[in-house]
């Protein structure tokens, strides 16, 4: 028994070392098959989590003091950056700034402002707002905020919301100029909620002829519309202008109700498909308000996603006329995830179609720069001007109920193109505009003459009994002179009648906020002309 013992204990070294090569052996065949991306090891891999590692490397042997916060967000970032155009990171410093306009209210002090000549100036106070009660008057400048001096130092426009805006129920203190004042007057103010509008304006136009229009989709914009609808019909509305343009997007449930009251029960709005969603199709339901009638929409370049659902819904099942230019090309529906600590991301879930089952998504396979730049494409190729410089793609081509041919892959190409006014005639005009000095001259008539202007007891009776003088055109053009816009006869001969009316629009905007500014605004409106001249004709078929 002992001498069996001792031989055992003699071949252990060599079965030890035999045991460790074949695990060495095994070892190494083991991994080769995980680099094949065999299942039973790819598994592992696949939960390991990179990114938690890289960080704790940086911060445990990086060379300098790192902030992880910071490195945590710029890689959510990156990462959604790579994704596709819409999909983004909101920080909690932001989160209030990006969805306030979704929820049809913010909490603050209720004003309208701009900052003119690096001075926030008051341009109206919202009805029943902290700021109306306060005894705020359009025309204020605000030179300090909690005693911090905010006038003629470069304060940032958008430091200056995040410091009027706050928390229900907190105060700030104001302190503003007001002409005539000797000093400032300072104002304690109670924040409060504030609601947002979408519906920018809503009347009748001539006859029958209604107009609305819609600035975004926020979460009172259904209502609003409504709203609008039952009014105008009231007045007698028989026809209507819907006005799109500008409007780039926003909550997607609120542009399917707003459809529904435009089309017959039973027609297809949008339908929704993603990889990881089920699709998803929104029909009109009911009778709607409007849902017979002549209809127009009005979209341009700007106009996108929920206005492209509404305009291509509108189009698909041959209700209405599109007028105007092609709308941006946003295709993708995006999903708000919140964060533990207060941020979000907004992620692309899915794409939407249109009832003939196109994707108007323009393309960004080439980077997000050279998506944002495709609106300068479209005016280096002559797009803006004449609609024949757009090229189609004939695997892109849809057919409605009724036969008309429809375009995917870009946008919802118009019914009715209206092109960009331009050439030689407007570059006295195009100067004054791009240098914004009509809004500046219209804004300074105003301060000057807000006593006088404040007599006027609606936005029509100025509408109907204030015009703009020979003198004050002449004082305008002075002003452009002084402002580094050369006299230009030819130009000012062709444009007089533009130019006044823009400032008469946007003296009336001072007065009476939108109310004033659209029916005199859109006189000179070659698109919204178009509309009411197809409406008032006889033979118009839509």
């Amino acid at each position: 028994m002992a001498n069996k013992s001792r031989k055992i204990y003699i071949y252990l070294p060599l079965l030890f070392s035999i045991v460790l090569i074949i695990g060495i052996l095994l070892g190494m065949k083991l991994v080769s098959f995980s680099n094949a991306d065999n299942n039973f090891f790819s598994i592992n891999l696949k939960k390991y989590n990179k990114i938690n590692d890289v960080i704790y490397y940086i911060e445990n042997s990086y060379v300098d003091s790192v902030d992880k916060e910071e490195m945590m967000e710029k890689g959510i970032i990156g990462m959604l950056e790579n994704l596709d155009p819409h999909s983004q990171y909101i920080s909690v410093e932001d989160f209030n700034e990006i969805n306030d306009p979704l929820e049809g209210n913010f909490q603050g002090i209720g004003v309208q402002f701009r900052m003119l000549r690096d001075t926030i100036t008051v341009i109206n106070t919202i009805p029943g707002g902290p700021s109306e009660g306060a005894g705020i008057l359009a025309g204020d400048r605000i030179v300090k905020i909690e005693g911090d001096l905010v006038a003629g130092v470069n304060f940032p426009e958008d430091d200056v919301k995040k410091r009027l805006k706050g928390t229900k129920g907190t105060e700030v203190k104001i302190s503003v100029y007001r002409w005539g004042e000797k000093g400032l007057l300072d104002f304690t103010l109670t924040r409060g909620i504030i609601p947002t509008y979408s519906v920018d304006i809503s009347y009748m136009v001539k006859d029958s002829i209604g107009y609305i229009k819609v600035s975004t989709f926020s979460g009172t914009s259904y209502s609003e519309f409504v709203e609008a609808l039952e009014k105008l019909s009231d007045e007698g509305m028989q026809k209507l202008i819907l006005d799109l343009r500008g409007n780039s997007g926003g909550l997607l449930s609120e542009a399917i109700s707003m459809a529904d009251e435009l089309l017959k029960k039973g027609e297809l709005i949008v339908y929704t498909e993603g990889i990881n969603r089920s699709s998803d199709y929104a029909f009109a339901t009911k009778k709607g308000l409007f849902n017979e009638k002549p209809l127009i929409v009005l979209i341009d370049e700007s106009s996108a996603s929920a206005s492209e659902i509404i305009a291509g819904a509108i189009q698909d099942n041959d209700r209405g006329t599109i007028v105007g230019r092609r709308s941006y090309g946003k295709g993708l529906v995006q999903e708000q995830l919140g964060l533990i600590d207060g941020s979000a991301i907004r992620l692309t879930v899915s794409r939407y179609h249109t009832p003939t089952g196109r994707c108007i998504q323009k393309s960004y396979n080439n980077g997000i720069e050279d998506y944002y730049r495709e609106f300068h494409r479209r005016y280096d190729n002559g797009e803006l001007e004449n609609a024949d410089s757009i090229r189609f793609i004939d695997s892109l081509k849809y057919t409605t109920p009724k036969g008309k041919i429809v375009y995917g892959g870009g946008g919802i190409m118009p019914d009715v193109y209206i092109a960009v006014k331009s050439g030689e005639m407007y570059r006295y005009f195009n100067l004054l505009v791009n240098k914004n000095l009509i809004y500046l001259f219209s804004f300074d008539y105003t301060d000057k003459h807000r006593k006088k202007l404040n007599q006027f007891k609606s936005a029509k009776d100025l509408d109907q009994n204030f015009t703009i003088t020979a003198k004050m055109f002449d004082d305008f053009v002075k002003f452009a002179e002084d402002n580094g816009v050369q006299r230009d006869e030819e130009g000012i001969k062709f444009s007089q009648n533009r130019i006044k009316n823009l400032i008469k629009s946007l003296i009336a905007r001072n007065i009476f906020d939108d109310e004033g500014f659209y029916p005199i605004y859109l006189r000179s409106d070659s698109t919204f002309i178009k509309a009411v001249e197809m409406l008032s004709d006889e033979n118009y078929v839509f």
